[in-house]
């Protein structure tokens, strides 16, 4: 069964500090309320370049997610995705349990290699080559997988290590918090969600999909793991306009400053051209479509949430 997801990338909107949050959770408890089954937030500490960069508002990710479990019942909550380089692996995976607890069971640990170097230069995190972050990143995956499953959790590698590490209380669940790893690259990345994740997050447009899609199964394959056990979950932006004029305008001011990337990244259209693009996501192999709308107010989120549930239910 296809599920949608609304991530939100943008907190301020022009409302002032002392609304940020309200903000958010208006946005999250629309999502829940018109069919979405997940909201998710950006786990950085500056905005990107294309919302503004670092001068615009940035909340913590799990503060905020901790927050938004309170105000929300049914959906899943994470981060897309909490780089691997921000914090100790086994305190990421204290934090998610505390956030699973909170919402009764609704988390989801989202990890990716992290990318974001001006963040990194600005408040003194250590920014390693790819290899080394993807690395550290195998790693922290199966932390956070012993710290769910286990009682009494041990690992030595390179970078991490745990020693008898107890995580009380438990996850909710008792199969433990589902892992996605966030991330396209075709030959350490997909390797690493077919050899310890429970999901995989990537964009592209459904030529794009079909052949990660092909990549992750031929991993599965090496590794021995079926790949029904995968979700595979889909990131992009969506524009969503009122006429088919409108959206060939929109199509054309986004390509002006994106290029060829457009396709691979914006589903820009109106109700019909929107399902038409998600239908073509669902039958490329997307089991989770994740929008982002990063200046839609809690109306747009909820005609969206109408459309999706109306078309793919």
């Amino acid at each position: 069964m296809t599920t949608f997801g609304f991530q939100i990338p943008n907190f301020s909107q022009d409302v002032p500090d002392d609304q940020l949050f309200e903000n958010v959770a208006t946005l999250a408890v629309a999502a829940e309320t018109s069919g979405f089954a997940s909201v998710w937030v950006m786990d950085h500490f500056f905005q990107l370049p294309p919302l503004g960069g670092p001068d615009q508002p940035m909340l913590e990710g799990y503060t905020l997610l901790s927050a938004l479990a309170a105000r929300t019942e049914r959906v899943e909550l994470g981060t897309l995705v909490t780089g691997v380089t921000y914090r100790n692996p086994a305190l990421v995976a204290k934090m998610v349990t505390t956030l699973d607890v909170i919402s009764r069971g609704r988390a989801v640990c989202g990890l990716g290699a992290a990318w974001y170097d001006i963040e990194h230069d600005a408040l003194g995190f250590a920014f390693p080559p790819a290899g080394e972050r993807l690395d550290r990143l195998e790693e922290a995956v199966q932390i956070c997988r012993a710290m769910f499953t286990t009682d009494h959790a041990n690992f030595s590698g390179r970078y991490y290590s745990i020693t008898d590490a107890r995580n009380l209380p438990r996850p909710i669940r008792s199969d433990g918090i589902p892992i996605m790893i966030g991330g396209s690259g075709e030959r350490r990345t997909l390797k690493l969600v077919a050899q310890y994740a429970d999901r995989a997050n990537i964009s592209g447009s459904p030529a794009t999909v079909r052949r990660l899609l092909d990549v992750l199964h031929r991993h599965c394959a090496d590794v021995g793991r079926d790949p029904a056990e995968i979700r595979l979950t889909w990131l992009g932006t969506l524009m969503l306009t009122n006429s088919s004029a409108e959206t060939g305008g929109t199509r054309a001011m986004i390509e002006a400053g994106a290029g060829a990337e457009t396709d691979e990244r914006f589903i820009i259209g109106n109700d019909s051209e929107a399902a038409e693009r998600v239908a073509e996501l669902i039958e490329a192999g997307v089991d989770d479509v994740i929008v982002n709308m990063p200046f839609a107010g809690p109306d747009i989120v909820r005609r969206v949430g109408g459309l999706f549930t109306n078309h793919f239910a």
